[in-house]
């Protein structure tokens, strides 16, 4: 399952058909991909793909939060902040170049 393709709906489209995109991400192991004027807008994914998404989540913070404080050398410190400035600073990189 992991690395399908997505199969792209317009929303248009998509607002008539829930229903069956259910079905397809459900019983089908599908992932649907909803656009808006041909760009993603959102992803309907099943409940067992979102909960591996949520934990490989947590351990990438976990591993940036171990980072920052190894690379700060602040054991005694709480890691939190740092991890967490890093963390957003990350997200922002990553969202930057497609945001026009």
């Amino acid at each position: 399952m992991m690395g399908s393709m997505a199969y792209e709906i317009p929303v248009t489209q998509a607002r008539a058909e829930l229903a069956d995109l259910i079905n397809r991400v459900v019983y089908g192991a599908e992932r649907v991909v909803v656009t808006r004027h041909g760009k993603p807008l959102v992803a309907l994914v099943s409940a067992a793909d979102l909960e591996r998404l949520e934990k490989l989540d947590a351990v990438g913070d976990e591993q940036v939060v171990s980072a920052v404080s190894g690379v700060h050398g602040v054991a005694s410190t709480p890691a939190s902040a740092p991890g967490e400035r890093q963390r957003f600073g990350i997200a922002a990189e990553h969202r930057g170049p497609g945001v026009s």
